[in-house]
C-alpha cells in the first residue's frame, strides 16, 4: 500500500532538513514544500495560529513508522503533524516509482 503523509514544519530550512533525510534514507520517494501555510489550532488550552510550510511526501506504508521517527528526531515542534492518508489508486508508472524509491 502507498501513503502521501502531511508534515507540517516551521519553516523551509525545516521541512527541507527532514525530506533530504526522508529521501537520502529511501524513506519516501519524494516531498513536495509548499510555503505560506496558515495554520489555525488549538494549543495548550487556547486557539492559536501560526505560519507554517506544509511538506507533501508520497511513500509506500510500510515506511511509515521510520518516516515519523525520523521527522520527528529533527523536528523543533513538541508534537510534530505527521499524518498519512491511503493512495487508493493512481498512475501505474508513478505508483512503480514510489515502489522502486523507497526501500521498506
Amino acid at each position: 500500500m502507498y501513503i502521501v503523509v502531511f508534515i507540517t514544519a516551521k519553516d523551509v530550512k525545516e521541512a527541507n532538513k527532514i525530506a533530504a533525510k526522508l529521501v537520502k534514507d529511501k524513506l519516501i520517494a519524494c516531498a513536495n514544500i509548499i510555503k505560506g501555510v496558515r495554520s489555525v489550532f488549538w494549543w495548550q488550552g487556547k486557539a492559536d495560529k501560526a505560519n507554517e510550510v506544509l511538506m507533501i511526501l508520497k511513500a509506500k506504508h510500510s515506511c511509515f513508522k521510520a518516516i515519523m521517527k525520523a521527522a520527528t528526531l529533527i523536528h523543533s515542534y513538541d508534537v510534530p503533524e505527521i499524518i498519512a492518508l491511503p493512495i487508493i489508486d493512481g498512475s501505474r508508472d508513478y505508483l512503480k516509482w514510489i515502489e522502486e524509491s523507497c526501500l521498506a
